[in-house]
């Protein structure tokens, strides 16, 4: 009796081990399939903060925010907590424009929450990126102040010297066209030339842009060189320069062109350096837009290229209307800002072509998103193919990317010269 009592004792106790390990198998399994925060990025800027994380699947959210103190809270359903997500808080820069203070916590099973404390008011973008090139699923939080900066208020307060007119070359006197010049009026405001350029570092933050094969990252490059050009732009007595980026942070192509118009820009100069599937690619190119298509297969893929840095940078397309699409193609403006767009490209390629071989001896054209501005004469500069191990040397180099910034504004001062742009970019001083 006692044996046989001891014996189902064992057989229960082995039924009910293999109907716990039936029962428990699936929720480890449930647990295994969750999506993983694989990597947190935060990207600091005046414009904006982005805090990009990456996941291996996709994932549900919400979020909201909360007023003393203001935090924006974002509660990650399906996933676990683990330590990418524990080493969030340390990843804020004391200096962050915008964050406080980040961190993340299991909120519920299942649920993880983020509290973003912040130093302003702000309005906030939360949205999700389908996996592309490098990246896989990411979950976007842009912070942008509720009240941003007036770019055309901070030009005009940190430019109030008097403005000197062009000081055209002799041997250009005769091509350029006359002006008539009407004395001021008494007790009125006296009117002087400033001319606004917008220079355009391609890329930034998520989007590398062309890697080359010692590692050097586009958006570095072109970031350097308009620096230096900037610095040259404002040491000239009647002009200043913008830069749609002056950081390691993405801009979406659309409001690179909307800070343009913004500022009432001459002129709009996106730089960036060329990359090609061969090494011995090599020279630098000036593109302009097209409306109509590509002047070459090279310009068509370039363009292509170039246009998915929203896809790369990430996008929030709920909140991105191309409102210059609809309108610039069939807007009579356009064909004359083309048209100016190509002459500024002649020059600009002339002065470049006496520092560097040139990829393409005239102007392409193609569809670029960032030139779309329907009434600033713009363009797009290859200044060399960083994917060339030469050239990339010569982009990295101090020396070159002074020569570059020197080419580029001779360039555009000889656009000036010849085209002077209409009363839109004079500024009005009380004399």
């Amino acid at each position: 009796m006692r044996k046989t009592t001891e014996h189902s004792r064992r057989q229960f106790l082995r039924r009910a081990g293999a109907a716990l390990i039936v029962s428990v198998t699936p929720l480890a399994g449930h647990a295994a399939n969750r999506p993983a925060i694989v990597a947190v990025r935060i990207w600091p800027s005046a414009d904006y903060t982005r805090v990009t994380l990456e996941h291996d699947a996709p994932l549900k959210f919400n979020h909201f925010t909360v007023e003393n103190p203001d935090r924006l809270v974002v509660d990650i359903e399906g996933v676990e907590f683990n330590s990418v997500l524990e080493s969030i808080a340390g990843k804020i820069a004391e200096n962050d424009p915008h964050i406080k203070l980040l961190r993340a916590g299991r909120f519920k099973p299942g649920v993880v929450r983020l509290v973003m404390e912040l130093k302003t008011r702000v309005a906030p973008q939360v949205f999700s990126l389908a996996p592309v090139g490098e990246y896989g699923h990411r979950l976007v939080l842009d912070v942008y102040p509720e009240t941003p900066a007036d770019p055309l208020m901070a030009l005009l307060e940190g430019r109030q010297e008097v403005v000197e007119p062009l000081k055209i070359d002799p041997e250009l006197a005769d091509k350029a066209p006359a002006k008539p010049v009407e004395a001021p009026r008494p007790g009125k405001p006296t009117v002087d030339r400033m001319l606004t350029i917008m220079l355009d570092p391609g890329h930034g933050g998520e989007d590398p842009g062309a890697v080359g094969k010692r590692g050097t990252y586009e958006k570095n490059v072109t970031l350097a060189i308009a620096r230096r050009l900037k610095a040259r732009i404002d040491a000239e007595p009647n002009m200043r320069a913008v830069l749609t980026r002056d950081g390691d942070f993405f801009v979406p192509l659309h409001v690179r062109v909307q800070k343009a118009r913004r500022i009432q820009a001459d002129l709009f100069l996106s730089i960036h350096a060329d990359a090609w599937i061969k090494p011995d690619a090599r020279g630098s190119s000036v593109f302009v837009l097209s409306e109509k298509g590509a002047s070459s297969t090279q310009a068509r893929l370039l363009a292509q290229k170039e246009n998915d840095a929203d896809l790369i940078g990430g996008v929030n397309l709920a909140k991105t209307k191309d409102v210059f699409l609809a309108r610039t193609l069939i807007d009579l403006s356009q064909t004359a800002t083309i048209n100016d767009s190509l002459k500024l490209g002649k020059y600009l390629l002339g002065e470049i072509g006496s520092i560097n071989h040139l990829h393409k001896t005239s102007v392409e054209q193609a569809g670029f998103a960032v030139l779309k501005a329907p009434d600033i004469p713009s363009a797009l500069i290859e200044t060399a193919f960083i994917s060339n191990p030469e050239e990339e040397l010569r982009l990295k180099d101090d020396a070159y990317q002074a020569q570059m910034a020197e080419a580029l504004l001779r360039g555009i001062r000889q656009f000036f010269l010849k085209h002077p742009p209409g009363p839109k970019a004079r500024l009005a001083q009380l004399g």
